[in-house]
């Protein structure tokens, strides 16, 4: 009603059918695609987000362990980058805009600071990039609540390095490596000297608690013995 359209104008802007507006208008969503409601939603400026939960709260725990170890290791690599200070999971509330910034740093003497964005699965390339732009453009007011005055931002992608991953990259690499041109050979010279704003996407592994193997592996499928 606000913005003056028809189910026939939702309908044609979200690509479906005015009989699925239809549906969601009247709370019948059991049939339709998820696909379908999130784009008569973003139509209409909704956002839908999918929380899955499982034996209370464990598929969180589960989800996030990988995105835990890319912290882990992130961590390790400011640790023995001298000059660095950093914090995780940052929260902030800025001109009505919300969020979490993964990983915060900020190298004083450099007057550098740098976010990071953490992916465990890169399967929406095109919302990194929007998603990282928006932290560059609100880090230094997030810094500045903690004292941290700084002269350049840059930003760095850490991903997971998986298969899937690094396939993804190679379908989008025009979109990402124009948002983020330097690579994880650049990160750690980087770290040593954050003379000037450097953008990256860089791969990550994590060394396996009893094998010492570097790995982040994808999420792995069940086999089904055949009988013989």
């Amino acid at each position: 009603m606000r913005r003056r359209l028809r189910q026939a104008d939702v309908a044609r802007l979200a690509r479906t059918s005015p009989s699925s507006v239809s549906r969601i208008e009247r709370g019948l969503f059991g049939t339709l695609p998820i696909d379908v409601i999130r784009r008569v939603g973003a139509v209409l400026e909704i956002r839908l987000d999918l929380v899955p939960s499982w034996r209370g709260g464990d598929l969180e725990r589960v989800l996030n362990a990988r995105h835990s170890a890319l912290h882990e290791r992130l961590a390790d690599r400011l640790g023995n980058a001298p000059g660095w200070v950093s914090a995780a999971e940052v929260s902030y509330s800025i001109w009505g805009e919300r969020g979490v910034v993964d990983r915060l740093a900020f190298h004083a003497e450099r007057r550098m600071l740098a976010v990071f964005e953490l992916k465990a699965d890169l399967g929406d390339p095109a919302g990194l990039v929007a998603q990282v732009d928006r932290y560059r453009r609100l880090a230094p007011e997030i810094a500045r609540g903690r004292g941290w005055e700084a002269a350049s931002v840059s930003c760095w992608a850490i991903i997971a390095d998986t298969n899937t991953n690094r396939r993804r990259l190679a379908a989008h690499e025009e979109l990402l490596r124009g948002a983020f041109p330097a690579d994880g050979r650049e990160l750690k010279d980087w770290l040593s000297n954050p003379v000037v704003r450097v953008d990256g996407l860089t791969f990550l592994a994590y060394p396996h608690p009893r094998t010492g193997k570097q790995s982040l592996n994808s999420i792995k499928r069940v086999r089904v013995a055949r009988a013989t």
